[in-house]
């Protein structure tokens, strides 16, 4: 059975942030309830963020309040056409990961920020809880958090540019308030679609509970359509798969 790992509640201190490649554009920050954003486009879009997450955040409680299933489910819940385009992401990226839709929401939001304020920047980075939308003209480098691991902050994935964008989302059985089967200290994954890329971190993070199971995630993550790679940490061991290519970390990192 597989769990969820992005609740709607549990805020905390983002001691990852600021370890993007900037592209030269502007930061800012949006929070609503539980949602926390850092956000950085070609001009700070503050207030359309704002009102888009409280738009996207209305449409998920009224959802979630309907069926209350949503939020709980572990496992998979069949698609709804009807549905808010939100949930729709969500519940497809769970049924393609094999996990409850709520493992989902975190990069679900992301992603449909940030398709959104593409309308109004040609460059936008989206990051929610360790959960990131980019799209970029040139290629980007986003540092890997894991932890206590003596690997966390010492790596970038190197993210090609991509005119649709890309989601790169992170999961950890051992940093944070969500809940976790496993004991990875990071699994990030690549994918084209960010509310997916979550949902299959979600997924392979809950079959990797020592270091030997590494090869597990890897193989847990071949099964997984549009993962485009992975890269998993437990300890001192790191994993690789698919169109990954890794960097030392060598930008300013704020690690208060």
């Amino acid at each position: 059975m597989k769990t969820h790992d992005r609740p709607i509640e549990g805020f905390q201190k983002r001691t990852y942030r600021h370890i993007l490649s900037d592209h030269g554009l502007v930061g800012f920050h949006v929070r609503v309830k539980e949602t926390d954003l850092w956000l950085k486009a070609a001009t700070n879009l503050t207030e359309r963020t704002r009102g888009l997450v409280l738009q996207l955040r209305y449409q998920l409680e009224q959802y979630m309040t309907q069926h209350p299933d949503f939020f709980h489910s572990l496992v998979p819940l069949a698609d709804e056409p009807w549905a808010p385009a939100i949930v729709r992401k969500m519940l497809r990226a769970g049924i393609q990961a094999k996990v409850g839709p709520m493992a989902a929401v975190a990069g679900a939001m992301a992603e449909l920020v940030g398709n959104d304020l593409l309308q109004e920047s040609g460059e936008v980075i989206v990051e929610n809880g360790g959960d990131i939308f980019l799209c970029t003209r040139e290629e980007a480098k986003v540092g890997i958090f894991a932890g206590r691991s003596p690997l966390s902050l010492r790596l970038a994935l190197k993210v090609p540019s991509r005119k649709e964008g890309w989601g790169v989302c992170t999961s950890s059985g051992t940093v944070g308030p969500s809940l976790s089967f496993g004991r990875a200290d990071a699994v990030c994954v690549l994918s084209p679609s960010a509310s997916l890329a979550d949902a299959a971190a979600t997924a392979i993070a809950n079959v990797v509970k020592q270091p030997e199971d590494i090869t597990l995630g890897i193989d847990w993550a071949q099964q997984i359509q549009d993962v485009s790679g992975v890269v998993i940490i437990v300890g001192e061991k790191m994993g690789v798969w698919g169109e990954i290519e890794l960097a030392p970390l060598s930008l300013p990192v704020n690690r208060r």
